[in-house]
C-alpha cells in the first residue's frame, strides 16, 4: 500500500512530456538556382511525389501564384529526387515560400487551403498585408 501511494505520487509530481516536434521539418534556406526563375524576387516551390494523394490539389493551388514577380515550381521525388535529398523534405505536399535571397519565409506541411497560401504569400511580400499574419509561420 505504501509502494502504492509513492509510485502515485511520483506520477503526479512528474514533469509533462515536451511538446512534440514537427515530423517533417521545413528547410530554412534554398539556392536559388536549383529551381526555375532564380532572378524573381519570389519562389513557391512545391515538393510532391506521384504516389500522394493530395499533391495535385496543392499544385493547382500553388501555380495560380505565378506572376512576374513570384516563380512557381513543383518538385515533384520521382524526377527531382536529389532536391528532396538536399533539402531534407520528408512529407509531401510541402510548400515553401522563399525570398530572393533563399531564406524560406513561410511554409506549409500537408494539404492547406489556396485562402491560407495567398495569404501567407501576401504577408511575406509585404508584412501586414494579411489578417492571419501567422500562417506559414515557421517555429
Amino acid at each position: 500500500m505504501i509502494v502504492a501511494v509513492i509510485v502515485a505520487a511520483l506520477i503526479r509530481r512528474r514533469r509533462p512530456d515536451p511538446p512534440p516536434r514537427d515530423a517533417h521539418e521545413i528547410p530554412r534556406q534554398v539556392d536559388r538556382a536549383d529551381f526555375p526563375r532564380p532572378d524573381a524576387p519570389w519562389l513557391v516551390a512545391l515538393f510532391t511525389s506521384r504516389t500522394c494523394e493530395s499533391c495535385a490539389a496543392m499544385l493547382e493551388k500553388v501555380v495560380v501564384l505565378e506572376s512576374g514577380d513570384v516563380a512557381t515550381c513543383d518538385v515533384d521525388y520521382q524526377s527531382r529526387p536529389d532536391l528532396h535529398a538536399r533539402y531534407k523534405v520528408s512529407g509531401v505536399p510541402m510548400v515553401v515560400l522563399v525570398d530572393a535571397d533563399g531564406v524560406v519565409r513561410a511554409g506549409f506541411v500537408g494539404p492547406a487551403t489556396a485562402t491560407d497560401l495567398w495569404a501567407a504569400l501576401a504577408e511575406v511580400r509585404r508584412r501586414g498585408a494579411s489578417s492571419e499574419p501567422g500562417l506559414g509561420a515557421l517555429p
